[in-house]
């Protein structure tokens, strides 16, 4: 690595947070960790990290590329991405593109349906509160945001969405939903963090509808690690391959 790894940072569920020699800079690491109902059901997949690295780095870069202003620097090696030290909003933004998941626990939608617009919902970030959803006026009350921030993160939202879909069915995946989350970097600007993974997203095979995602864990599926390789495999050129010296 070309920077020295410093004091861990924040642990979370599946990534850890490293600081630099540069304070404006971090190391995210991606662990193998996955958990699933609130952490409730956990377990460790080899290799897990390794793909939710290059699929990440790869989309954040398709986004940079569109315009979006991400968090990510780069890629050192796979499994540790250096990116700008942000402060988190406690805000997690889920976009639907397709109903699927809790949608269809919550509402009367049916398994499947596509929405003619994208649902844009925003949860509090909260374990002890079990994510609870939020409208503009409870996330402005809790002064998480601003109403101009809520209105620049929808608008960067709904562009995300465009720009992934529109990657994801050239490389024959659908995006039925995601969830991103955002943070201010050392200026002061809200950029996109986290990571953009199976993990975090849906994705389905177009031909097949097969699923390529932490769905198969959440329901005690075999094939996890098969699926996040084959995302990777899907979305990587050999280019992609030659910078990050992978093969898969």
């Amino acid at each position: 690595m070309s920077l020295k790894v410093g004091n861990l940072i924040y642990r979370g569920k599946a990534k850890d947070i490293y600081e630099t020699d540069d304070p404006k800079k971090v190391i995210v690491k991606f662990r193998d960790s996955i958990t699933a109902g609130d952490g409730e059901k956990k377990d460790e997949i080899e290799l897990k990290g390794f793909y939710n690295s290059l699929i990440s780095a790869k989309l954040f870069e398709v986004l940079e590329d569109a315009g979006v202003k991400t968090q990510y620097i780069k890629l050192i090696t796979p499994g540790y991405m250096l990116s700008k030290r942000l402060k988190m909003i406690p805000l997690e933004i889920i976009t639907r593109n397709i109903a699927a998941g809790s949608l269809v626990r919550r509402f009367p939608f049916k398994p499947g349906e596509e929405f003619k617009l994208p649902i844009v919902q925003m949860d509090y970030k909260s374990d002890e509160y079990k994510d609870p959803m939020l409208n503009d006026d409870i996330a402005i009350a809790f002064g998480l945001v601003n109403k101009e921030e809520l209105k620049f993160i929808r608008k960067t939202t709904l562009k995300i969405n465009e720009v992934l879909l529109d990657f994801l069915k050239s490389k024959g995946i659908l995006l039925p939903d995601f969830k991103i989350e955002y943070g201010y970097d050392p200026d002061g600007n809200i950029v996109l963090g986290d990571e953009i993974s199976p993990d975090t997203c849906r994705y389905w095979d177009i031909e097949t509808c097969d699923v390529l995602d932490k769905d198969l864990f959440r329901k005690g599926e075999t094939g996890v690690i098969k699926a996040y390789k084959k995302v990777a495999s899907m979305i990587l050129d050999k280019n992609d391959k030659k910078k990050w010296n992978v093969e898969i």
